[in-house]
């Protein structure tokens, strides 16, 4: 009899199935700080004070590649640091998937010409022809 009236007891209680979110909203919280503490470094490019002029700048289709030269001399692809070897390796690697490839170069107003016109002719090697030039809108009006 005991175990009847024991087991009659158990059948006729319920179980809650309530979930505590309390954690789950724990998680996401800390999540979200890290995003928003890391995101800002993703994004971040290379400081690079470029040289002024008074041209305006080209309309663009299509995004174009960019080769950044820093005032120390270091080569970035789009923010990649590479050496010139693997630059220009990785140049002709998308120049023969996409046979219309734009770079666009970014140079320190601090580096040498010489280095800058170095860079063109590795750009022109690897098979890029449509090279762009980036400068800063100058303040002042008219040239010279």
């Amino acid at each position: 009899m005991m175990t009847h009236g024991h087991g009659a007891r158990n059948s006729r209680r319920r179980y809650a199935a309530e979930i505590n979110v309390t954690p789950l909203v724990d998680v996401v919280l800390v999540l979200l700080i890290i995003f928003m503490i890391t995101a800002p470094m993703m994004t971040r490019g290379i400081k690079v004070d470029l040289p002024e002029t008074t041209a305006k700048a080209l309309p663009q289709k299509e995004r174009p590649q960019t080769v950044t030269v820093d005032k120390n001399g270091r080569l970035y692809l789009n923010s990649i640091s590479l050496d010139k070897r693997a630059l220009k390796a990785k140049l002709r690697l998308m120049k023969k998937k996409d046979p219309k490839l734009k770079v666009l170069l970014k140079a320190d107003k601090e580096v040498p010409y010489g280095l800058v016109a170095g860079i063109m002719a590795d750009l022109k090697e690897a098979g890029i022809e449509e090279i762009g030039l980036v400068t800063r809108p100058s303040k002042r009006k008219g040239g010279f």
